[in-house]
This record gives C-alpha cells, sequence and structure tokens, in this order.
C-alpha cells in the first residue's frame, strides 16, 4: 500500500468518493506516479518510478483506467470544488474558458481518431493537418498568490471526434460549440448562484452558444470575438396598434463593424490596457449594444468592443459580450486572459506527458487525457 504525506492527502483524498476503496489503493499509485515520472506517462512508466515494475498484479494498475467504475463527470465537479474554494475570492465572477487542443495519436484500434488542423503547426499561410484525438477543455481562469500572471487550471475535458469518425461509428454527431454548450450547463449546476463568465476564442463563436448562456436563470455571461461583418440590429421599435401577426425580434440593421472602422464620425477613447504577454499597450476602443443576428436564431442581445492600434501595428478587433452591461476594458479583459489557455497546454505536454499515453481501449483513452489536464490543477 503507498503510504503518501498529509500535504498530498489532503488534496487528494476528496477523490476517493468517486470508486470504491479497492481501486482507490491503485488510483492513488496512478495519480503520484504521473506527477512524478519523467518522459512518458504510460502505466508501465508510473509503476517503474515507484519501484513497483516488478509487481506481478500490475493489471489491476491498467484496469483502473480500461474496466473500472468510476465517473469522470463526477470528478471534474469535485476538482472545480476544490479550485473555486481554494482560489475564487467570494464576490468575484468564476470565469472560465473553453478551447480545443488536438492530441496527435495514430493506430488502427483507436477509433475516435481523425484528421483536424493543427493549430501548433498551421501559420497564417499555410494549414497543417494531423492525425488524432480533438478535445474540447474548460478550463478555470484565475489568478494565483505566488504568480504575477492568471493562470488557466483544467478541470473538465471531453473527446469531440470529428464528423465522419462519429458517422463510421454509428455516433451521433456534436460539434465543438454544443460540447462546450453541454459542459458549461454543467458547470451552471455545479455553481448555482456564482457569477459565471465563460470565454471562448473566435472558431468557437456562435449565437446559439450565446443564446444557451443567456436563458439560465441566473445568466452566464458568454465572452468572445466577433466577425467585422457580423449582421447587428436595433432593437425592435414599439408595436404599432391593431398590427396583427407576430411581433417582430430586431429592428433596423446597424452598420457594420467593417463600416464602423472607416467612419471618421466614431467615437475613440484611449486606455491603457494589459496586453498579450503581460505587455502594457495604448488602444482606442468603440463600443456600442445591438442584437446579433443569425438565420434561424432569434437575435442575440450583446455589448461590442471594437478596438483598433493608434499605431496601426495591429489590425482592428472586436469583440462582444452577452451582458450589455458590462464595461468594455473588463470585456477585453476577460478575453485577454484566455491565451493562458495555450500555456496550459503547453505546459501539460511538456511537464505531464500528454500525447505520450498508449492506451488503446475506448475507456481508458477517453479517461486519461482528462486525468492528465486535471493533474495540472492539483498541482498547482
Amino acid at each position: 500500500m503507498l503510504i503518501l504525506p498529509p500535504e498530498i492527502i489532503q488534496v487528494i483524498m476528496p477523490f476517493a468518493q468517486i470508486c470504491s476503496t479497492r481501486i482507490w489503493d491503485w488510483a492513488q499509485v496512478l495519480i503520484v506516479g504521473a506527477i512524478l515520472a519523467p518522459g512518458k506517462r504510460t502505466v508501465t512508466a508510473i509503476l517503474r518510478v515507484l519501484g513497483l515494475k516488478d509487481n506481478q498484479q500490475y493489471q489491476n494498475y491498467h484496469r483502473v483506467l480500461n474496466r473500472a467504475k468510476w465517473s469522470g463527470l463526477q470528478a471534474s465537479r469535485i476538482l472545480l470544488g476544490l479550485l473555486v474554494t481554494a482560489l475564487v475570492t467570494g464576490g468575484v465572477p468564476v470565469v472560465v474558458a473553453a478551447d480545443e487542443t488536438l492530441e496527435r495519436r495514430w493506430g488502427p484500434k483507436i477509433k475516435e481518431k481523425g484528421i483536424f488542423r493543427d493549430a501548433v503547426r498551421s501559420s497564417k499561410k499555410y494549414t497543417v493537418y494531423s492525425a488524432g484525438l480533438r478535445w474540447v477543455s474548460m478550463m478555470l481562469l484565475v489568478s494565483i498568490p505566488w504568480s504575477q500572471r492568471v493562470w488557466a487550471l483544467p478541470f473538465l475535458t471531453v473527446l469531440a471526434p470529428g464528423e465522419k469518425t462519429n458517422k463510421a461509428n454509428h455516433k451521433r454527431h456534436k460539434t465543438s460549440i454544443d460540447w462546450i454548450m453541454q459542459m458549461i450547463g454543467a458547470v451552471r449546476r455545479w455553481l448555482p448562484k456564482k457569477k459565471l463568465v465563460l470565454v471562448t476564442d473566435g472558431g468557437l463563436t456562435a449565437v446559439k452558444l450565446g443564446l444557451r448562456c443567456a436563458g439560465y436563470a441566473h445568466p452566464v455571461t458568454y465572452v468572445s470575438r466577433l466577425r467585422l461583418d457580423a449582421v447587428l440590429h436595433d432593437p425592435p421599435g414599439p408595436p404599432v396598434a391593431g398590427k396583427r401577426g407576430p411581433k417582430p425580434k430586431k429592428g433596423k440593421r446597424q452598420a457594420s463593424l467593417k463600416q464602423v472602422v472607416l467612419d471618421p464620425l466614431t467615437r475613440w477613447t484611449e486606455h491603457e490596457i494589459n496586453w498579450y504577454g503581460g505587455q502594457r499597450r495604448t488602444i482606442e476602443i468603440a463600443t456600442g449594444t445591438a442584437l446579433w443576428y443569425t438565420p434561424s436564431y432569434d437575435p442575440l442581445p450583446i455589448r461590442w468592443v471594437l478596438v483598433r492600434d493608434p499605431l496601426a501595428e495591429i489590425e482592428p478587433s472586436p469583440f462582444f459580450a452577452t451582458d450589455q452591461a458590462a464595461d468594455p476594458l473588463q470585456i477585453l479583459a476577460w478575453f485577454i486572459i484566455r491565451w493562458n489557455v495555450e500555456v496550459t497546454f503547453q505546459e501539460s505536454r511538456a511537464h505531464l506527458g500528454v500525447e505520450t499515453q498508449r492506451q488503446w481501449s475506448d475507456l481508458a483513452i477517453a479517461r486519461t487525457t482528462p486525468a492528465l489536464l486535471g493533474l495540472f490543477s492539483l498541482v498547482t
């Protein structure tokens, strides 16, 4: 039996409730070994670093991942509760970010793999596609007492196969945005009274996600990047007396944000803010409210924030929040700290061996990468 220091026991003991006592004994070995092992995070490497390479019951440790009964969703709920209790001050919004990452994997027995755009290897000039597993990870964005930057701490990660893969496996396809809608619903249930903010990149922006966030009894503020050619409308005017038929959901169409950039009458205000990489940068912003419209969906009320660089070193960029009363500078601050998600993906590969595991069992694959990303938060 593994004997652990009280400091570590205090951190991991809340997770003991999700499995039996017997499974928990083996799970502790995997948790500690995955943190300590250099290089690959295979079960063999974990047993080796803990001096258990000659254990004749090594198959029991594999069964924790590929057979044992325990709920990854319940573990995510426990992890989020621990993070919020330890790191989020009372009254401060809980800010979470969602993004995709590609785990490069190959092999005929990996059923969920597909061909996806490789964001790390791609650039604006050319696109690289790689075989692997696509994950959608949700992370808590929070300041750490001993660090000068915001950290992105994973607590919920799901496998999001491509449409062709789901069709081949006879599964209903869900896009990454569909998964995020389901994930933020779970977080809303877990933290029913907390003020929640969801931040995504422009590739995961959708009206239906904003409508889902705004539709809760305690709405979630959705923050993301907007297109310059987004269709924006005024609110509908007062109903006409005696006019029959459904009431209009939107009013007159507004000028596009691209036109706002070029309009000499646009009012710009100058601000100095914290930019990417912790730098201070002077920017000019214009802001307003509108109804963002996409066919087949109800218009989404938003506050848009248009940013331009006085030195013209960066292209004008629009952002938005579904809370029309949100402060424009706060909207920018929420979006800018999203870049820490990319740092977490990089560091989890460098220090926790993501992409080095070699399971081929469907259940083990679905559990291992979310567990390694969750270890990043436990270590923090």
